[in-house]
């Protein structure tokens, strides 16, 4: 059962690896590694947002992906703890980015 997820490519956890714990008892309990954020200087940019009171990552993941479920996109370019970090500051200037490993965008 160990090897790669079967997450899809638009999951945040796509090609993140599975591992199996084996109790003591014999009873094998499958996991997810640790998922490490990419390099931030390694995601494209595409825009820049400033932030405005009311919102919130969903909103702004649908806006400017089209997916109110790649708010994840947004969380790893400006990382942060909780993701309602993100949204809680008005005036915060947060980069919307390719996810990682598209590179270029439109010159590039």
């Amino acid at each position: 059962m160990a090897g790669a997820s079967s997450y899809p490519r638009t999951s945040r956890y796509f090609g993140v690896d599975v591992a199996v714990h084996v109790r003591a008892d014999g009873v094998e309990i499958p996991y997810l590694r640790c998922r490490s954020l990419p390099p931030a200087d390694r995601l494209t940019v595409l825009s820049e947002h400033e932030v405005s009171e009311g919102d919130r990552p969903d909103l702004l993941a649908y806006r400017y992906f089209g997916d109110a479920e790649q708010w994840w996109r947004i969380a790893d370019a400006n990382p942060v703890l909780e993701p309602e970090e993100l949204t809680a500051t008005p005036g915060r200037r947060l980069r919307i980015t390719l996810p990682d490993g598209v590179p270029g965008g439109l010159g590039g």
